[in-house]
């Protein structure tokens, strides 16, 4: 797993070989970073990582100068990867949690600038995902929530969708508040 620009650029994590998740691509990444200068400053902004994986997004939000970053995991080896990929790079800038993703946007009352949700496609709920954030309210006015999905699911006629890319297999709805 390598971080693509910012002030990490270039570092790279040997994830381990056990690991169920599947991190993002760093052809997708890139590209959906790309487009997402059209749309948010990430410099100093807030940003919450939800269904953080192997923490590659939340370590790319670090390195382009987000202010704070959340990163919720619930599986606990993936958890304790992203803590120690944190502490590697001596960040203090983020706040990792071993956390049910639905719980906590049940109960969080922060909103966040920026928020990318990448759950685990087959996830029967993962369609009322976006529903949820808004409804909670966890974005700011002009937050952008960033949602990635199989090529299965179709957004477009959401409220408050206002993009789709496709990276090879890699879907991205873009909604913004």
């Amino acid at each position: 797993m390598r971080i693509i620009t910012g002030k990490y650029k270039g570092r790279h994590f040997d994830i381990p070989r056990t690991f169920k998740a599947r991190p993002t691509t760093d052809f997708a990444k890139e590209n959906i970073f790309n487009v997402l200068t059209q749309y948010v400053d990430f410099d100093g902004a807030t940003a919450l990582d939800l269904f953080s994986g192997t923490g590659s997004i939340t370590l790319e939000l670090l390195s382009r100068g987000c202010a704070q970053v959340v990163s919720v995991e619930m599986d606990r080896d993936h958890h304790h990867f992203i803590c120690e990929c944190i502490k590697k790079l001596g960040d203090d800038s983020c706040i990792p949690l071993r956390a049910d993703v639905f719980r906590f946007i049940k109960s969080c009352k922060q909103q966040y600038d920026f928020i990318f949700a990448d759950p685990p496609y087959a996830l029967k709920e993962l369609p009322t995902i976006p529903g949820l954030i808004f409804e909670k309210g966890l974005l700011k006015p002009d937050g952008i929530l960033v949602f990635e999905h199989g090529k299965d699911n179709d957004f477009s006629s959401a409220p408050h969708f206002v993009e789709h890319r496709q990276y090879g297999s890699v879907n991205f709805s873009i909604f913004r508040s």
